[in-house]
């Protein structure tokens, strides 16, 4: 079986911290072991880098799961929210240049924004507006565009000869 073929994907987070972690902790234990003094025993350094790294780890994996941005066959998918292109106005979204309608709740959860993303406002077609997190919006807005637009052409030609 086939999965979703996927247009855009917008990772939420990286695992950058953990790397910074990791060489930060290793740097500590190089000059414990090079200094001179009291060594730090080593049950506690087995304890601290597994509780350091594991906090840090499931920061990281989180804010992948969550905040990931995905445009495929089945949608825009924000984390595990998902929205279907017949669902999203077209024309509010090819009037939408930039800003952030204040108030509207983010897509894929969250009372705000994640840190270092701009809100992307999409109107759909029951008249709610939802905000996708994205840092770079220009090529999420192509995507979605492209893929809105068939779904509008498609919806057009469904109506059949009895009306909608």
């Amino acid at each position: 079986m086939v999965g979703p073929r996927e247009v855009y994907t917008e990772p939420g987070g990286s695992w950058r911290p953990l790397w910074l972690v990791l060489g930060a902790l290793a740097l500590f234990l190089v000059l414990d072991l090079a200094l001179p003094g009291r060594d730090v025993p080593a049950v506690l350094w087995v304890v601290a880098t597994a509780g350091v790294l594991g906090v840090v780890a499931i920061g990281c994996l989180s804010a992948r799961r969550l905040w990931t941005v995905r445009v495929d066959d089945d949608g825009l998918a924000v984390g595990r929210e998902t929205v279907r292109y017949a669902d999203v106005d077209l024309e509010h979204l090819l009037a939408v240049d930039a800003g952030v309608d204040a108030g509207a709740p983010v897509l894929g959860g969250g009372w705000s924004l994640p840190r270092g993303c701009t809100g992307l406002p999409l109107r759909l077609t029951d008249g709610r507006t939802v905000l996708v997190p994205t840092r770079d919006p220009a090529p999420l807005y192509e995507a979605l565009v492209g893929r809105v637009t068939d779904a509008a052409d498609e919806r057009t030609g469904r109506e059949g000869t009895l009306g909608p």
